[in-house]
């Protein structure tokens, strides 16, 4: 019997992209294999997929020939010898980091998140990346507080829909930034629009809060907009930055204005935050933070934006949409019974 998998033969463009078939095995010792329901479509596997940023060349990115896709959800499907975490039927997640865009995937046991049956897989895929990444920030990284004001970097796509909508639920004062199209979804969820292409955001901001803002909500990692815009932060004001820089150069010199950052007497703060600290630490802060979001979600207090979902396989049309800089909310590849 054979599963399909969408590969990326080579870096380029959602072109590179192609189905290929594989035989499917029974799970190896503490691994399970998983009959994928729902995989995400988010900006690393555009950026893995092309061989950019960090991943160009092979050097410490992603060889090819690869299946992209950082998370999924699906059914334990069959498990391996010594598995006693799950059982065949469970509904588990994985933070895959490439892998995702397949029919079945085969995971270790260990590295699994369970995930309530009440939850339709393909609206609840986003919590596996950008909601929990989000939550962090606010939550873990900068602790924030009600009423608090918070200004966040790039608030339309699903990493910012995200923030918009945990940062309402936690009773924030909110500014986004986002292309003058896409200012209606942060009216929806209370945020003031700033439209980054046509208005310089520090002026903005200084004449807006001229105290100065709480947290900055940094998802593009930019040298010169984190440059630029760390003087708006208050007296114990925190900037948290994640996601991808542009290079190995420019994660160093972002690195150095952390160090700089954080050593100057004016009570600001600078954070960088990566889901690397699930792979390489203690994972019960994000195993706690999943089963909040999921907790959310069933309770009707969360939901994703969803701006489309595709066919399993079609993950080259989903690519193409996500780059081509027109997306509100999150891109969602789904089994035909979740479509």
């Amino acid at each position: 019997m054979n599963y399909r998998s969408v590969v990326a033969k080579r870096f380029g463009g959602p072109e590179v992209l192609q189905v290929m078939e594989n035989e499917l095995r029974m799970p190896a010792a503490g691994e399970v294999r998983i009959r994928v329901l729902a995989a995400s479509v988010c900006r690393p596997d555009i950026t893995s997929r092309r061989g950019e940023g960090l991943y160009s060349g092979t050097r410490l990115g992603q060889k090819t020939p690869f299946v992209p896709g950082y998370s999924v959800i699906g059914d334990v499907d069959a498990i391996g010898d010594g598995v006693r975490d799950v059982a065949v039927g469970d509904r588990v997640a994985a933070l895959t980091v490439v892998g995702g865009y397949s029919e079945y995937l085969y995971w270790k046991s260990d590295r699994l998140i369970h995930v309530p049956v009440s939850l339709n897989p393909s609206d609840a895929v986003p919590l596996i990346l950008n909601y929990i990444v989000v939550f962090q920030v606010l939550h873990r990284a900068a602790r924030v507080k009600p009423g608090e004001i918070v200004l966040i970097i790039g608030a339309s796509g699903g990493i910012g829909t995200a923030a918009l909508q945990l940062g309402q639920l936690a009773g924030l004062k909110m500014y986004g930034m986002a292309s003058k199209g896409k200012h209606e979804v942060l009216k929806k969820y209370g945020a003031v629009p700033i439209d980054y292409r046509g208005e310089d955001f520090v002026k903005v901001m200084q004449e807006l809060e001229p105290a100065g803002v709480d947290v900055v909500v940094d998802g593009m990692m930019r040298l010169e907009m984190i440059q630029k815009g760390l003087p708006l932060l208050n007296h114990g004001g925190r900037w948290v930055s994640f996601g991808e820089p542009e290079s190995l150069s420019s994660l160093r010199h972002i690195l150095g204005t952390a160090l700089k950052t954080n050593l100057m007497p004016n009570g600001r703060h600078f954070k960088l935050y990566g889901t690397s600290f699930y792979f390489l630490g203690n994972r019960k802060p994000f195993l706690e933070d999943w089963a909040s979001l999921f907790g959310l979600m069933e309770t009707g207090k969360l939901k994703p934006v969803i701006a489309e979902k595709f066919a399993l396989l079609e993950a080259a049309r989903a690519n193409e949409l996500l780059e081509s800089g027109q997306v509100i909310g999150n891109i969602v590849l789904a089994a035909q019974e979740y479509l």
